[in-house]
């Protein structure tokens, strides 16, 4: 049996494993997408425990303002960073630049 929080966990997968490559998205834009609005921590949660999952590009959820709160929970230095610049993103200072240009909504993107 799965736990609530499991549950909120693998939505967040699954929205995560859309975002196409070379754009990101923030941990409020799932949490809005998702219903839960006040719930941005608990995305970032689900964020910090997904580098058990393959398949899911954590390197692809960055805060509000295009930071990358959590490059510390990926192995080494920069790796957060550099799979971000491979995807084709440009990264200043921990920042992802153009994010008016880069940013992927799931409010507008996907289905609900």
């Amino acid at each position: 049996m799965t736990s609530s929080k499991d549950d909120f966990f693998n939505k967040v997968y699954d929205v995560v494993r859309q975002i196409p490559v070379g754009r990101v998205t923030s941990y409020g834009a799932i949490a809005r997408f998702l219903g839960a609005p006040r719930s941005s921590r608990v995305v970032g949660y689900a964020m910090n425990s997904s580098h058990t999952q393959d398949d899911v590009p954590a390197q692809r959820v960055v805060n509000r303002n295009g930071v990358l709160t959590g490059k510390h929970h990926f192995p080494g230095t920069n790796l957060m960073q550099q799979l971000l610049e491979n995807e084709g993103l440009d990264i200043i200072d921990d920042q992802v630049q153009n994010l008016d240009e880069v940013f992927w909504d799931p409010n507008i993107e996907l289905e609900r």
